[in-house]
């Protein structure tokens, strides 16, 4: 079975968010596997001079676009033994930045109906055509519309998965010619609510849809969590299966993390992680002493769970924990916690931005990682935390949910609460912290717990290569 895995992002090419990180492990994972996979991705402008550096040319051929036929090159890549292509338009893809322009919709047409070009200009032979975000939404709609009666493309099934249901692309249906070459008639795979709508489209027109958790899959059925697809979706449930995301555990790896001022393993925890946690201490400005340290790591949208920390920080504070966080988005949020580092000097520190060596640290050097999100698709800092041995405090909603147990039994790996509520939040933070203080080895075994946990992608890896044998068998 051969398989191409179509995204807008990958890590180590582009990476914008957790996205590009799962859109990168999977492939790889599946490639470890034996899988006959490679992936496809658009040539960026923010691609290194040195991974540019490697490209090979291929060909070029023109993909319509609208009305209009446009320049595609196509390059390749050999990255660990696996083939990656990038699909080159200048006008289109060499910008600073991925996403957020005022033509996305367009762009992203050309590169899903560039994806389907493509088959002509390689000997690829796809069995599964595996998209990723409404980027790639176009791609089953296109193969269904246009390519299904072609040779190649006659056995070809399509594999959508849904990274955020809140990440939808849509349109007046007025467009619907001018930038994405679909006719009138056509309209009904794609309109919803008297809109285009890029995402319900691809449900429509795929043969399975994935989510990245178990539980992320469920909620999507929910008004509160469907973002007006819900309706569209419990039509559709038989379609979707819940698939838990994973994270690269050779480069997240506490043993050889080059990050981290010490490196450290399961069967020696103690010093190094206390030396992780000094270092945290003196890039946050926390004061030394016997108080746990809370780490975040987090973007700063209302998703994640920040307006439950905002009213009860200082509380927290006062329980006897320290506070670092690294993050950035909302302005709200960033003065915040900026003004809280500043009012609880020594107590807690922040860092507005994006840095991944400061991400590692306190993924290592924190005692407690808190995750209090709304909503999580898959959610990867509980999984990082995990792998370092720092105890996860999250809410219990899509992946968090699947991936964190609650103690209450002594045999969890972390602390969870049900509701959106900072109240609830703060009790959890405070049954992490009784055990920490506790005494005993009820800690130390808590951290052994959270560092055996299995959150790599084999798991998953064989989950989809069952789920496209699944797809390929549907007539």
């Amino acid at each position: 079975m051969q398989i191409l895995f179509a995204a807008s992002e990958a890590h180590p090419f582009f990476v914008s968010d957790s996205d590009g990180v799962m859109t990168g492990g999977l492939p790889a994972a599946l490639h470890r596997r034996g899988a006959a996979v490679s992936a496809v991705l658009p040539l960026y402008g923010d691609l290194s001079a040195e991974w540019r550096g490697k490209l090979k040319y291929i060909t070029s051929f023109t993909v319509p676009v609208g009305w209009r036929n446009q320049y595609c090159g196509l390059f390749e890549l050999n990255w660990r033994d696996m083939t990656w292509y990038f699909l080159d338009n200048e006008y289109y893809f060499k910008r600073l930045g991925l996403y957020g322009f005022y033509d996305d919709g367009e762009r992203f047409a050309f590169f899903s109906r560039a994806i389907l070009e493509m088959l002509f200009h390689t000997r690829l032979g796809p069995d599964i055509l595996h998209c990723n975000g409404w980027q790639t939404a176009l791609v089953p709609i296109y193969l269904n519309l246009f390519y299904r009666n072609i040779g190649k493309f006659a056995r070809l099934k399509a594999i959508f998965t849904i990274h955020d249901i809140k990440r939808q692309y849509t349109a007046p249906t007025n467009i619907l010619e001018g930038t994405f070459g679909i006719g009138r008639e056509d309209m009904h795979v794609l309109e919803y609510g008297g809109v285009v709508n890029l995402t319900k489209g691809a449900i429509e027109a795929s043969d399975l849809v994935s989510t990245l958790s178990p539980s992320y899959a469920g909620e999507l059925l929910d008004p509160a969590y469907g973002c007006g697809l819900d309706d569209f979706l419990q039509k559709k449930q038989h379609k979707i299966h819940g698939i838990l995301g994973g994270i690269d555990i050779s480069d997240y790896n506490p043993l050889t993390d080059p990050y981290i001022p010490a490196n450290y393993c399961v069967n020696n925890i103690s010093e190094g992680k206390s030396a992780c946690k000094k270092a945290l201490r003196e890039e946050f400005g926390l004061e030394e002493g016997p108080s746990p340290v809370i780490g975040m790591v987090s973007d700063f949208t209302e998703d994640k769970g920040l307006d439950l920390i905002m009213p009860v920080a200082d509380e927290m504070i006062d329980l006897g924990v320290q506070l670092a966080i690294v993050g950035s988005g909302d302005g709200k949020y960033e003065k915040f916690f900026t003004e809280l580092a500043i009012r609880r000097r020594g107590e807690a520190g922040a860092h507005i931005g994006d840095s991944e060596a400061l991400a590692r640290i306190i993924y290592a050097g924190s005692d407690i990682f808190l995750m209090p999100s709304r909503t999580e698709p898959c959610g990867f800092g509980q999984m990082a935390a995990l792998r370092y041995g720092t105890v996860p405090v999250v809410r219990e909603t899509g992946g968090l949910r699947d991936t964190v147990r609650e103690n209450s039994d002594g045999r969890g790996n972390g602390f969870t609460f049900a509701a959106y509520d900072s109240r609830d939040m703060l009790s959890a933070c405070l049954r992490a912290r009784n055990l920490y203080y506790g005494g005993g080895d009820g800690w130390a075994c808590m951290v052994l717990r959270a560092m055996r946990c299995d959150n790599g992608w084999a798991a998953a890896a064989q989950e989809y290569m069952d789920m496209y044998s699944r797809a390929a068998a549907l007539s």
